[in-house]
């Protein structure tokens, strides 16, 4: 099967101060997409609303695809008490995410987390866009604490994977690591759905708010064409 990529413009980094981007996008009009998504994320693509895309910056490689194998998943101490604290809360699983509804979460979680970011200020139409797809199987992972909606994650659904592309929660409920809580409840609904993978995205070391995901083993990093395990907190 042929896949036609194109490559955007350099453009200022989303995650790196003073460095510019470059990425491979799948053309628009490549039929299959589904099935191109699947194969293309065993290679390190991710998908950003309708399309599918991979980093392919000139001078940085700081941007390192990652899975987390689940069968394989051994959930840290931290991350045990974690899963502990937030037993109360109850999780929804919808497949046709409602975005309005998400909105007043959406908009706190971006106005406390991320006003230097291209997200900020935050607008439905933006967030649509980004997470929605007209060919892709996403669901929504809805957490409700008390009947109140405090942290949705997103996860699409591939052949033998999952992929988690973003979580929102309430930043005021810091002490309870909702978003650590998030991927290991998306670890556990991969088991459940009997896929092998979840794919986390990229792993950027120097970039704060990416550099958690670091923090689950083991994990699998795509670098030189081919997936390398680690075990350890040295990858």
């Amino acid at each position: 099967m042929k896949i036609t990529l194109f490559s955007t413009a350099e453009h200022a980094c989303s995650y790196l101060k003073n460095q510019q981007a470059v990425s491979h996008f799948v053309a628009p009009q490549q039929q299959n997409l589904p099935f191109v998504y699947n194969l293309l994320s065993q290679q390190g693509f991710r998908r950003s609303g309708d399309h599918i895309y991979q980093p392919s910056c000139r001078s940085c490689k700081e941007c390192i695809p990652v899975r987390l194998p689940v069968d394989d998943f051994m959930p840290s101490k931290s991350q045990k008490r974690c899963i502990k604290k937030n037993r109360r809360l109850k999780m929804i699983s919808n497949n046709h995410p409602e975005f309005e509804s998400y909105m007043p979460l959406y908009r706190k979680y971006i106005n406390s987390r991320h006003t230097d970011g291209d997200m900020y200020p935050a607008n439905l139409e933006q967030f649509k866009q980004f997470l929605h797809s007209s060919w892709c199987e996403t669901l929504a992972l809805e957490w409700y604490l008390e009947e109140e909606l405090v942290a949705v994650a997103f996860t699409d659904v591939l052949a033998d994977s999952l992929s988690a592309i973003y979580t929102i929660f309430d930043p005021e409920l810091s002490r309870y690591s909702l978003g650590t809580f998030a991927i290991t409840q998306q670890v556990e609904m991969a088991k459940h759905m009997h896929r092998k993978y979840l794919y986390l995205g990229f792993w950027i070391k120097p970039c704060r708010v990416m550099s958690y995901k670091g923090n689950f083993r083991p994990i699998e990093c795509f670098q030189n064409d081919h997936w390398q395990r680690f075990n350890k907190k040295d990858a």
